[in-house]
Formats: C-alpha cells, sequence, structure tokens
C-alpha cells in the first residue's frame, strides 16, 4: 500500500488556481487538450488550443485578501481555499531558468505527440490572484511569452 502525502498549502493553492484558470480559458473559447504534463525536466500545467494553435499555459497562484472585483474577476464556486498570503507577484517567479526548463518540456512534448510537422504554438501565463476572504478571484492573461 502507498500512502499519499497529504498536499501542503501551497499545492492547495496551486491547485485551486490552475481550476480557476481552466474555467477561465473554457469562457474564453480554449479547448483543453492536456493538465500537468510531467517529464523529468518539468511540468506544463495546462496545454490547450484555440483557432488551430496550440497555447502551453504555466500558471502561477498567489493568495491576496481585499482583491477588489473588475472584469476579470470570478467568484471561487464552492471550494475551501487554504488560509495564507504571499507577498511577491506571482510572475516573478517565470525567471529566465524556469523559462528554459518550460521550453524544454515544451519540445518534447511536440516531439511526442506531433511527430509529423510541428504545429503553429505559444507559451502564455496566467496568474491567478486569490482572496481567500471574500472567495473571489482576479485572472491576468500574459499572451505569447518569448522562450
Amino acid at each position: 500500500m502507498i500512502l499519499m502525502a497529504e498536499p501542503t498549502e501551497k499545492q492547495k493553492i496551486g491547485r485551486l488556481g490552475e481550476d480557476i484558470a481552466i474555467k477561465y480559458l473554457e469562457n474564453k473559447g480554449f479547448t483543453i487538450i492536456e493538465r500537468n504534463y510531467l517529464k523529468k525536466c518539468g511540468e506544463i500545467d495546462i496545454i490547450a488550443k484555440k483557432a488551430g494553435v496550440i497555447h502551453f499555459f504555466e500558471v502561477k497562484s498567489v493568495t491576496r485578501e481585499n482583491i477588489s472585483s473588475s472584469a476579470y474577476s470570478y467568484m471561487v464556486a464552492k471550494c475551501n481555499a487554504p488560509r495564507g498570503t504571499d507577498s511577491y507577484r506571482a510572475e516573478d517567479n517565470l525567471h529566465p531558468y524556469k523559462l528554459k526548463r518550460l521550453s524544454r518540456v515544451i519540445q518534447l512534448y511536440l516531439f511526442e505527440k506531433h511527430s509529423n510537422g510541428e504545429p503553429e504554438w505559444v507559451f502564455d501565463a496566467i496568474i491567478v490572484q486569490i482572496d481567500t476572504k471574500t472567495r473571489r478571484a482576479r485572472v491576468k492573461f500574459l499572451e505569447n511569452i518569448v522562450l
């Protein structure tokens, strides 16, 4: 019997952020192809398709208190979001080393799934700021990031 470790608060926030990002993308017309594509050198959080283009998404989530509502705010539906705050901007974690690792995983995915030719693709990021008190989240879509 294999015992699974209880997820950490950071992992719970990350999973919640990915769930919110998927709902956001589906509402924007994306078709989700795969989630958490994992290889030895890294992981792609979400792989989606829209208008014939494959989008590789890195999702960065952070908890924030008192996020004001806006056009990009979504109610976090029926979830028990863990408490906690982080004092940095989530997008700051898209540093050169992380981008290089993501590039390797993308190339492996394309080789594995599209060996007959490379399709059009882009790398994007979704930043999710979660307010655990109001159970709301703000989503920021960073498009076409250069790797």
